[in-house]
This record gives structure tokens, sequence and C-alpha cells, in this order.
């Protein structure tokens, strides 16, 4: 039997396939994606941010097609080849980016050293508490767990807002922790509809900081319609899907 997930729309729509379909000719670096997926979206924002050329692959990581799993042997989303050799992990493909293109700018991580270190310091806190509690919100079942899981969520935002100068994490440029975050923020309407999440509740600042992320030219291009991602997402609301996030979450594993 099928995993239930290899049924996901094949491709991108609204926006974002506005964006794919500028990137179909051959360049030096192939983008592979699954448009469905945030962690997707974040080397994508940088990609777009930066003005950097690349071709555009649409990939279900649910059939890990032969081709795919030699480029990344774990058989996810996103990955690279540049120039003929493979890279994936979407934090580890935005700092490459910024080595392999020094000349494309803005730059999303500072050059002021101690700035880089400490922007670093807060992707780390988003990955493993806000994406990590993100999940587990998304996928509790019982009332105490999403009880729990809610106030561990905007525990973590409440600890990141503080930090944030506006309209972005370091002040007037969208920089290395706004594209960490922001494929998170445009998905909180899940939790909002479905798990008592407001951003509301966590302040102004977060509202102000949200928008500005929402709102952000590279952030909109590279979204596809909601209507689409309500069947994949659906799945993590019942605690059905198979993805790696999802069955590492389930299993109180770190995410892939």
């Amino acid at each position: 039997m099928s995993i239930p997930d290899q049924q996901i729309h094949p491709v991108a729509t609204g926006r974002a396939a506005e964006t794919v379909a500028q990137h179909q000719d051959p360049q030096e670096l192939i983008f592979y994606s699954g448009w469905f997926c945030p962690f997707v979206q974040r080397t994508w924002i940088a990609l777009e941010e930066r003005g950097i050329p690349y071709q555009y692959k649409e990939i279900n990581p649910y059939k890990k097609e032969k081709h795919f799993l030699d480029i990344n042997p774990k058989g996810l989303v996103p990955a690279i080849e540049y120039k003929g050799k493979a890279l994936y992990e979407s934090l580890i493909l935005i700092e490459f980016l910024e080595d392999a293109y020094p000349d494309y700018k803005p730059h999303l991580l500072p050059t002021d050293p101690y700035t880089r270190a400490y922007s670093r310091i807060w992707v780390d806190h988003i990955s493993k508490t806000v994406v990590a509690s993100f999940f587990r919100l998304l996928q509790a079942q019982e009332a105490d767990k999403q009880k729990a899981a809610l106030e561990d969520f905007t525990g973590s935002l409440r600890t990141l807002v503080e930090k944030v100068k506006g309209p972005y994490f370091l002040g007037d440029e969208f920089t290395y922790v706004d594209a960490a975050i922001a494929p998170w923020v445009v998905r909180d309407y899940l939790i909002q509809e479905h798990r008592g999440y407001t951003r509301e509740a966590l302040g102004e600042g977060w509202v102000k900081y949200a928008h500005a992320l929402e709102t952000r030219e590279s952030v909109l291009k590279t979204q596809s319609d909601k209507k689409h991602y309500a069947e994949i997402y659906g799945r993590y609301l019942r605690d059905e899907a198979q993805s790696e996030a999802a069955k590492a979450t389930r299993e109180g594993r770190v995410i892939p």
C-alpha cells in the first residue's frame, strides 16, 4: 500500500508557480524542492532574496526516485546540485549560498563576526524550540497535550520576539533569522484555526513582526495557494502524516 503523503498536489500553485516558471532554464545551481515544505521555503526565500540564478526541480520526497537519492541519501528536500556536486539541509544551504555567491546581494548573514554568531544562536533557537514545538502542537491529539504544546510554542516565540528590533529581527534589513522562521509564520493559520493559537496573545511586537515577514516579497513569491496545503497539513492535524518531521515528532526524536 502506498504512503498517503505520496498523493500530494504535484506542483506549486499561485505566486510560487509563477516563480517556478521563471526558473526552468539550466543553471550551475539546481534547486530540488517540494513546494509544500517549510524547510524548502527557507532556502527558496534565500535564493529569491539574493537573486541567485537557479533551476527549479520539483520532487516528491515520499517517492524518492534514484537520482534524487543519489543527491541526498536522506531523501529529504531541499537539496541542490552545484556544479555537479550535491548538498542538502535548509540552513546549511543558506550559509553555502552566502559563500558560493558573494557578489549577489543583499547578504542574509551579517558580515560582522559577532552579529553573524548572534544570528546563528537565534536560528538554533528557532530550529530546536520554535519548529519542534510547532510540530508537536500541530500533531497533538489529546486536549492536555495540545495545551502543553501551545504553551511551549508561545513561550518559544515570546523568547524570540524579545530580541526582535523591528521591523525585522536585526532591524531594517531582512536577514538569516527572518528567513529561518518565516515559513512557520505563514503556516500559523493552521494552529490558529485548530489549536487555539493567536498572534495577538503574544503582544503587539509579535503581531508586527509576523506581518512584516508574511508580506515580504520573497515570502509571498514562494507560497502556493492555501487550498493545496489543506490536504497535506490535515494529516498532521490528525497525526497521520508520514514525513520524517512527523515521524520524529511522534516518536519524540529530534526533527532530522
